[in-house]
């Protein structure tokens, strides 16, 4: 199935997602006839079970897909829209047509029957007409929350110039509400964010590194292609080295992740992404040298990308601190099993 969906996506992205169109969308055009295609080929429903109208597609099977969104610059919420269906699924509700988001941080609460508070930084809010949140009340609860229902919004973008804005609600009526299940993290949809942005990061860092590797052939200085340079090849290998441990930290965070997400390979995919990300960004841009700095090439649409998802859903410093902390918390003793077992003891000492 993996074969099948990369190949599909990588086709339609490649005649489709053009950088004309990345920058289109950068000014706030919605690529209308590119999600026409996203959905008729039903990619936003890969991950729901076939039961609820879905192609019952597991993790493993979409990160390439995930991967070629951040290759690509995709301008549109396809990761977002896959991981809100896929939790919908998880608690046992259909899934939604057309484009979805969600929304990782905030202070949601469920009262009788009504949501009041904020959601920050949703991904593409200003584009969906609903967006996922986990709402806190006597116990955790999903919620599907129009985004019209919204009390006020603030419109925010990151530096790549993609939707991250703000809803507040005030006694709003969702359009569910179901408790989240017992082995289900109330964190879920930030650890689902991490685990999108480590694999978009990694896809970014590929397409990056195509990009310096072509150019370093191409120009010439003193009489030679400035990749037959040794310290612009030291540049290259630093390169080549983060983006295949993105790359792998990305595989098993997905490979590892089911009905619940894997806690420990997760974090360490969001950890090394980050830090790729800022060594990779750097790297395109010296040995591109000036001319990756002009609007007109397109080594931008992903260093702008790289610089604002390394930093989304839980900064490298965030989840080293987590991962440091839950390390400490299980023991010398529990180091070893820890890695060996892929979990980590939560805050609560819950397995995750």
């Amino acid at each position: 199935m993996r074969e099948i969906f990369d190949s599909t996506v990588e086709r339609l992205f490649a005649d489709l997602v053009t950088p004309d169109a990345v920058r289109a969308a950068g000014t706030g055009n919605w690529p209308a006839e590119l999600w026409a295609a996203l959905e008729e080929s039903g990619f936003g429903l890969a991950a729901v079970p076939e039961a609820l109208g879905g192609a019952g597609a597991c993790w493993a099977d979409l990160c390439g897909v995930v991967r070629l969104c951040g290759r690509y610059a995709l301008p549109l919420p396809l990761p977002e829209t896959l991981l809100a269906n896929w939790l919908l699924g998880v608690c046992g509700q259909p899934a939604q047509a057309g484009p979805l988001s969600f929304a990782a941080s905030g202070s949601l609460k469920l009262a009788a029957g009504k949501v009041s508070g904020v959601a920050v930084d949703v991904p593409w809010g200003r584009n969906v007409p609903a967006l996922v949140a986990i709402a806190a009340g006597e116990v955790p609860m999903l919620v599907l929350l129009p985004v019209e229902g919204a009390s006020a919004r603030t419109l925010r973008s990151n530096t790549a110039g993609e939707a991250r804005d703000e809803f507040a609600y005030e006694s709003a009526v969702p359009l569910l509400a179901v408790p989240l299940p017992a082995n289900v993290p109330a964190d879920v949809l930030l650890l689902g964010g991490a685990m999108l942005r480590s694999a978009q990061i990694a896809g970014a860092l590929q397409g990056m590194l195509e990009m310096t590797i072509t150019y370093a052939n191409e120009r010439v200085q003193f009489g030679k292609a400035i990749g037959s340079f040794q310290a612009i090849q030291h540049q290259i290998a630093v390169l080549s080295e983060h983006t295949a441990a993105s790359v792998m930290g990305a595989e098993a965070a997905f490979s590892e992740s089911a009905e619940t997400l894997a806690r420990l390979p997760v974090t360490a995919a969001k950890v090394c992404a980050s830090e790729a990300a800022g060594i990779g960004a750097s790297v395109a841009h010296g040995v591109h040298g000036a001319i990756g700095f002009t609007h007109e090439h397109a080594l931008h649409l992903g260093t702008r990308r790289l610089w604002s998802w390394r930093s989304e859903f839980g900064t490298l410093t965030y989840w080293s601190g987590e991962l440091g902390r839950a390390l400490c918390q299980g023991g010398a003793a529990a180091f070893w099993p820890s890695l060996v077992a892929g979990q980590l003891e939560t805050p609560a000492g819950a397995r995750a």
